[in-house]
């Protein structure tokens, strides 16, 4: 995906009665704004200290893209020159609309202060015909990939963080229990935002009745969001965090909620489960702050604190 200096934002659809040709259209609009010049006034600029860059990353019976973000170099800059700068693999939030480039501010600024290789995955958007199980397989098979090849890429396998944003953190918790599984130990995750289940009762929660339609119109998203994710018939649980077999043995969370948000009790509840595994987890309430308020610095002014409390808690667990 490329960027455009100018691109106008089209009116948001009734999500409760969109087609799939309606969403289509609507996305790609979309998603050309907020790669757009016009958009930074709402998403931030990127930070000059990283040098920015999309690739196209071979995985197993596809090619997808990555946005790339790592130390700009200038002179004898020795972090940009590092050949083992730690790894944070990064999922942007919208389900089915976004794109990696709408995380631009916060990702350049951890890949210059941290300093680190921040990689945001360009994962597969929700479609009838594309679940949320290939969009955390895409996250997934982009971690193991970098890893798996992190000489080439200049990283140190040994200092490697997932870190997502709405539906991205539910991605990114996903992740943290496969690397689990398979044996890949992760420093930290950090889960913004995080949907953490799209089972028939994520919407039982006091929050969601709450905020509902208090701006943004949240339901009406979140049940296209719930009936994207799982086809008719599949299991719902397996790609939902919360109800996870075994949350214990994690690598250490961040749990980031802004508390005007419908899915604000998600995230509380999955800090809670987190910490009733045993894994260590901190959470952090952001009082008056709206959903995706990390990506939009522009207009939300709580975005400059997360994302120092972030950059915090990171450079703690990656260093060396």
């Amino acid at each position: 995906m490329s960027e455009t200096t100018s691109a106008p934002r089209p009116p948001e659809p009734d999500f409760s009665v969109i087609t799939t040709e309606e969403l289509r259209a609507y996305r790609d609009a979309e998603n050309r704004f907020r790669a757009s010049g016009a958009a930074r006034t709402i998403l931030g600029e990127p930070d000059t200290g990283a040098a920015i860059v999309w690739q196209e990353l071979a995985l197993p019976g596809r090619d997808l893209p990555v946005r790339v973000y790592r130390p700009a170099r200038s002179g004898d800059d020795e972090a940009a020159a590092r050949p083992d700068l730690p790894l944070v693999v990064h999922v942007h939030g919208g389900g089915f609309v976004g794109t990696a480039v709408q995380c631009d501010w916060t990702n350049s600024h951890l890949a210059a202060r941290l300093p680190a290789l921040v990689i945001s995955v360009e994962h597969r958007l929700l479609t009838p015909d594309s679940p949320l199980a290939n969009a955390a397989d895409d996250a997934w098979d982009v971690l193991q990939h970098v890893m798996r090849h992190a000489a080439q890429w200049g990283v140190d396998p040994a200092r490697t963080a997932v870190f997502g944003e709405s539906c991205g953190a539910l991605i990114s918790a996903l992740t943290a229990i496969r690397a689990r599984e398979a044996g890949l130990e992760l420093k930290a995750q950090v889960l913004v935002n995080p949907a953490v289940e799209v089972t028939e009762t994520m919407f039982d929660y006091p929050s969601i009745a709450e905020y509902a339609y208090s701006p943004p119109r949240a339901l009406p998203q979140l049940r296209l969001f719930q009936r994207l994710s799982v086809p008719p018939g599949a299991d719902a649980r397996a790609v939902s965090p919360l109800y996870a077999d075994d949350l214990g043995g994690l690598a250490p969370a961040l749990v980031v909620v802004p508390t005007q948000d419908a899915i604000a009790d998600h995230g509380r509840r999955y800090a809670e489960q987190l910490r009733e595994a045993g894994t260590l987890v901190r959470l952090s309430e952001y009082p008056g702050a709206k959903h995706a308020f990390l990506a939009m610095p522009g207009v939300e002014p709580q975005a400059e604190a997360a994302q120092a409390e972030i950059l915090a808690f990171l450079r703690a667990s990656l260093a060396k």
